[in-house]
């Protein structure tokens, strides 16, 4: 199973010079609660920034794949030269946490979104990629205060 979580504003908006443009408590929360001891693939420039907010401590993920063509030699992470076939031939659970080029990627193999909308507009400079919710069914939705979580399923 391929799940993806992100965060995004009015614009589409999901970074800003690998850093995060907002600070949400309870999306850092989400994100957490749906991450942490889990399988992510993620890209080599959200690794490197994920590695900068947890300044020398181990990520807490269960097992790291980063999409890459250079070979990373850390405690629990692959690299990943080819993401699309991989995605194709996986049989783990993996969670995709981005970035822009990862969820490009990876969105036509998504069985489920966790997505939260931020109501607000932030300054960055790193969007989502166009994406299309029609094959997916919203099964859950909680609203707070400028947070949306959005919980989606692949059509079958």
């Amino acid at each position: 199973m391929i799940e993806m979580i992100w965060a995004m504003d009015e614009n589409k908006l999901v970074g800003r010079d690998l850093k995060m443009p907002w600070h949400y408590p309870k999306d850092l929360a989400y994100f957490k609660e749906h991450t942490h001891g889990k399988t992510v693939l993620m890209g080599s420039k959200t690794y490197e920034s994920l590695k900068g907010y947890y300044e020398g401590r181990a990520l807490p993920f269960k097992k790291i794949y980063v999409a890459t063509s250079k070979e990373i030699t850390a405690k629990n992470v692959e690299t990943v030269k080819d993401v699309v076939n991989f995605i194709k031939k996986t049989k783990e659970n993996i969670i995709i946490t981005g970035g822009s080029t990862i969820y490009g990627l990876c969105f036509p193999y998504a069985d489920r979104l966790r997505i939260t909308y931020i109501l607000n507009r932030h300054q960055g400079n790193v969007y989502f990629p166009k994406y299309d919710l029609s094959d997916f069914k919203l099964i859950e939705k909680e609203l707070d205060d400028q947070l949306i979580f959005a919980y989606y399923e692949r059509i079958k």
